[in-house]
């Protein structure tokens, strides 16, 4: 196993070296890191016919501020920060590009990597360095999460570097969440998306921790937006790979790699991203550096080791190892569905023959401004019928921000709209009093009695046999390890439905003790309501029998 150690110093020489041995082949590293490389020399060949010179200097001077640093954490408590090759290549390159007007080029920077390399406690680096490198009046300089706790993280990081260095604890007066240069009047401060108000920033430096937990693009927006009167302001985003490719982490991920193959050019967006290559396996320790630049420093050979062996022994452990470990993006932390064995079950469905075949129903009823999803399940065929229901005037705003194309399954049949923005509650039953004419096997409808209550009320005055199932480990555990009994066996067939596949491949569940399961819609990566309504379904399904002599006795009510 070929390993990267640690310079003895950072010096710009590191970090020509590490350029020069990648593109030579002499480092193992990944398609993009090759590109980032390639894209540095291409562009001191021809980077002046666009303006752009690099400037040497300012690449030094980034390299050199580390040597203010000590770290303060593990096995490198107090020693000096020396910077991996690969971290002094990546901030030779940010920091040392100026445009003719003297300006840093760069001004937003995406690094994707594995974890356990170095990332945040190089990012609380470079945050001190925009609050003093820089020397900007008034700068404002934030480390941005979804969560205060975890903005904190960078933030307190940079606290303890000020702390131990005498140079910058001379200059930055440090406060609760907060460190102050009085000279130039900057702060530093932690922000989050959950912070009491997000009007009147005015940012020249965002590090923001963990992209990919991100599960909208508000805070980036407001950052973004935040940068806008500043000469030469930097976003940096650190991350894992994620899980949700309709992520703002993964919009950046997608256009960064379009960056560094020539498909874009940005000469404002530098990035780079460790990951594996397509063919790569998992379980080859040769290929491990290409997500671990760091490894063995202080990344240990021998943790990926230990964890590649639960993965193989543990399925549900091997997108953690995938996306943790090896920065791979996957479809969702503890994946219920398997995605090739789902598409298998894509038969296609007659309905004819379905018209009079018994079924059981599941009404999953969301908020009045989003999806609600109704399923059918037909035991002894195993098909699957679903319709789904969108507020028209929320389609463009849910495809703006979800990046989903609800407009072209509109218009394919597989999503119905209701008029205005909030679910028209009477176009739904309409709808269900239809379904239920044509398909007379109907004989229970499921529903969940936190949301559709008053719908079931009505529908079972009009005399439907409507039932509620609760989202619970008793009522849900059962149907979620029958649906997997299912669909494995290829006993299932939806008909390739692409708004279901959508959703199952978003689908989450989180376990109890007693090794029982519930859909978690919280982790899940974005809808799964007609999922969960396909677990109601089987879950009535499952409690036939129960109901069997009522069917007997006085036969099922239709409208």
């Amino acid at each position: 196993m070929q390993t990267l150690t640690s310079s003895s110093a950072n010096d710009p020489k590191v970090a020509k070296k590490y350029i020069a041995d990648v593109l030579a082949d002499k480092i193992i590293a990944c398609k993009w890191c090759k590109l980032f490389c390639q894209r540095h020399m291409n562009d001191l060949q021809n980077g002046k016919e666009r303006g752009l010179h690099f400037d040497e200097g300012a690449g030094a001077r980034i390299l050199h501020f580390f040597d203010f640093l000590r770290h303060s954490k593990g096995e490198f408590a107090g020693e000096r920060f020396v910077l991996s090759d690969w971290q002094q290549a990546y901030l030779w390159v940010l920091f040392g590009w100026k445009r003719d007007d003297g300006m840093r080029r760069f001004r937003i920077s995406y690094l994707e990597i594995a974890r356990k390399n170095g990332k945040s406690t190089m990012a609380s680096g470079i945050a001190l360095y925009l609050l003093e490198g820089d020397r900007e009046q008034g700068a404002e300089i934030y480390s941005a999460a979804t969560k205060r706790d975890q903005a904190k993280i960078v933030h307190g990081e940079a606290v303890r570097m000020v702390r131990a260095s005498g140079a910058l604890s001379s200059r930055i007066t440090l406060r609760a969440d907060n460190m102050f240069d009085p000279k130039t009047n900057s702060k530093f401060e932690p922000l989050s998306s959950d912070y009491n108000s997000l009007d009147g920033l005015n940012i020249h430096g965002a590090i923001v921790d963990e992209l990919h937990a991100h599960k909208t693009r508000d805070l980036w927006d407001v950052i973004e937006t935040a940068t806008g009167s500043r000469r030469q302001p930097m976003i940096f985003a650190i991350t894992t790979a994620g899980v949700s490719r309709q992520s703002i982490c993964r919009e950046q991920h997608d256009y960064l790699t379009k960056v560094l193959d020539g498909s874009i050019q940005d000469d404002s967006y530098c990035g780079i991203i460790f990951t594996l290559d397509e063919g790569d396996s998992y379980e080859d320790e040769t290929v491990w550096m290409k997500a671990n630049p760091n490894l063995n420093v202080p990344a240990k050979l021998e943790d990926l080791q230990k964890k590649l062996i639960k993965a193989k022994e543990m399925p549900s452990a091997l997108n953690a190892f995938l996306r943790l470990h090896m920065n791979v993006w996957t479809q969702a932390e503890q994946r219920w569905i398997n995605p090739d064995a789902w598409s298998a079950c894509n038969g296609q469905t007659h309905l004819d023959r379905l018209k009079e075949e018994p079924c059981f129903g599941g009404l999953d009823l969301s908020s009045t401004t989003d999806l609600t999803a109704l399923v059918l399940k037909f035991p002894r065929t195993g098909d699957v019928l679903c319709w789904f229901w969108i507020p028209e005037d929320n389609i463009a705003m849910r495809e703006r921000r979800d990046r989903v194309p609800f407009s072209a399954w509109v218009r394919g049949g597989f999503v119905e709209t209701t008029p205005g923005n909030v679910i028209d509650y009477e176009y739904i039953k309409d709808r269900i009093r239809k379904v239920s004419k044509e398909f007379r096997g109907l004989k229970e409808l499921g529903y969940d009695p936190y949301m559709a209550t008053q719908i079931a009320i009505q529908l079972e005055e009009e005399g439907y046999n409507v039932v509620p199932v609760r989202q619970g480990w008793i009522t849900m555990s059962p149907a979620l390890k029958q649906l997997e009994k299912e669909y494995l066996g290829k006993e299932l067939k939806h008909g390739d439905n692409p708004v279901l596949k959508w959703m199952a491949a978003n689908l989450v569940v989180k376990q109890d003790s007693a090794g029982n399961y519930t859909p978690d819609k919280a982790r899940s990566i974005d809808r799964i309501d007609g999922m969960v309504a396909l677990c109601m379904a089987i879950s009535r399904q499952m409690n036939a029998r129960d109901v069997a002599s009522i069917y007997e006795s006085r036969g099922l009510l239709t409208i």
